[in-house]
């Protein structure tokens, strides 16, 4: 079993008694002013030693809050943080062998990139010939030898990430924190940096621990991704669990599209269980993950997963099918999406790559009759019971600071 480099016990945080704590809880339905808010919610959670692991969620969840309490910049309310076996619950920031990368950056503007990396090991008095081999070997990592001389105006803001990034590792941190430090960026920069952090972080074998609410993010970069909401995590598993496999509504529908209908009971026989929608059509799914649900559950298939047929056409018999009409139709580019009408009135998104139907004139209309069909494998089921996948007041939470 893989050593534990940060261990999570009961760990809670309320603000509570102060003006963010009572601010925030007007906002949240049945919250007392007078107790404040609960942001963090009695977390148990263990990060492998050498993983990429991620805390990924909306606004207002509790991600950043969980992860300013590790780095000793908030202290708890309740529970314990260990870092490596090391109880550091109440030591502060600088006595933690942990080092932070935020979406600001925070370079120095008036040091150049060489003494902005060499900061750290300036403060712990490292001989010059020691910091000259770190700070040279920590530049040629994130891949900016040449640098040293310039400030930090004078470079770019993918440029300036990599430079936060390696004043912080060049103390050699157990564990790097980093609180979505692509935020600041555009879409095709931010793309090339989560293959750059994932490149770096195999090489220097460190722990990270990332924020962030951008679900393809998180996919990209983690070994495993916590899934927040409301101030603790509904699941935690790798990203091909989570996306295909999700337990709640709530995780279902954060990460990535889902379609959701809601079905009755029909028994189970063999692998897989059947269910039946309000017209009466069955569709299978397997057996093992009804096994110890209790309740009304929803039936769960992503848009991509579904193939769209002319009615009559050949589908294997061990397909589920659905018959509908096309209600809606969006060119995407590498795809289109399709909402298809139900008779039940259940509304399915649907995916379909742009290949067979490469023009305009060969999309599905509107109003053209579909038969739906995907694999009983590819359903999932989750409880019908649950959130919206927007927690309530998320923005204003956002406002007060609480995250």
């Amino acid at each position: 079993m893989a050593d534990v480099a940060v261990r999570l016990v009961q760990l809670t945080k309320r603000f509570g008694g102060d003006a963010v704590g009572r601010r925030a809880a007007k906002y949240v339905p049945g919250a007392n002013a007078d107790e404040g808010f609960l942001a963090v919610d009695h977390i148990d959670l263990e990060v492998r030693d050498g993983e990429f692991f991620s805390l990924l969620g909306p606004s207002g969840c509790g991600k950043t809050t969980t992860l300013r309490m590790v780095g000793g910049f908030e202290q708890p309310t309740d529970g314990r943080i260990e870092l490596q076996g090391e109880d550091v619950t109440w030591l502060p920031a600088y006595q933690r062998n942990v080092n932070t990368v935020f979406q600001n950056y925070a370079l120095f503007p008036h040091l150049t990139i060489y003494e902005n990396v060499a900061f750290g090991l300036r403060r712990k008095k490292v001989a010059d010939a020691d910091v000259r081999k770190r700070v040279t070997e920590m530049l040629e990592l994130v891949e900016l030898p040449g640098y040293e001389r310039r400030k930090p105006a004078q470079i770019s803001g993918g440029q300036a990430q990599r430079v936060a990034l390696a004043r912080a590792l060049v103390n050699r941190p157990a564990v790097l924190l980093l609180d979505e430090p692509l935020g600041a960026l555009d879409l095709k920069l931010r793309k090339q940096m989560q293959v750059e952090l994932k490149r770096i972080q195999q090489e220097v074998g460190i722990t990270f621990v990332y924020v962030t609410h951008d679900q393809e993010e998180a996919m990209t970069m983690s070994d495993r991704i916590a899934v927040m909401h409301k101030g603790r995590y509904e699941q935690l598993g790798d990203p091909e669990a989570l996306y295909e496999r999700p337990k709640t509504r709530f995780v279902a529908g954060f990460l990535g599209v889902s379609n959701l209908l809601s079905v009755d009971s029909d028994g189970t026989s063999g692998d897989f269980a059947a269910f039946k929608l309000g017209d009466g059509t069955a569709c299978r799914v397997p057996s093992a993950l009804v096994a110890g649900r209790k309740g009304k559950i929803a039936l769960g298939v992503r848009p991509e997963k579904i193939r769209l047929t002319e009615p009559g056409k050949d589908i294997p018999d061990s397909f589920n099918r659905l018959t509908g009409t096309i209600a809606h139709a969006s060119y995407l580019g590498v795809s289109t999406q399709y909402i298809v009408a139900l008779p039940d009135g259940h509304r399915v998104t649907v995916f379909e790559q742009n290949v067979a139907r490469a023009t305009k004139a060969e999309l599905w209309a509107t109003g053209e009759a579909v038969v739906l069909s995907w694999q009983p494998d590819h359903s999932f089921i989750v409880e019908e019971a649950g959130d919206n996948v927007d927690a309530p007041g998320i923005d204003a939470l956002e406002a007060v600071g609480v995250q």
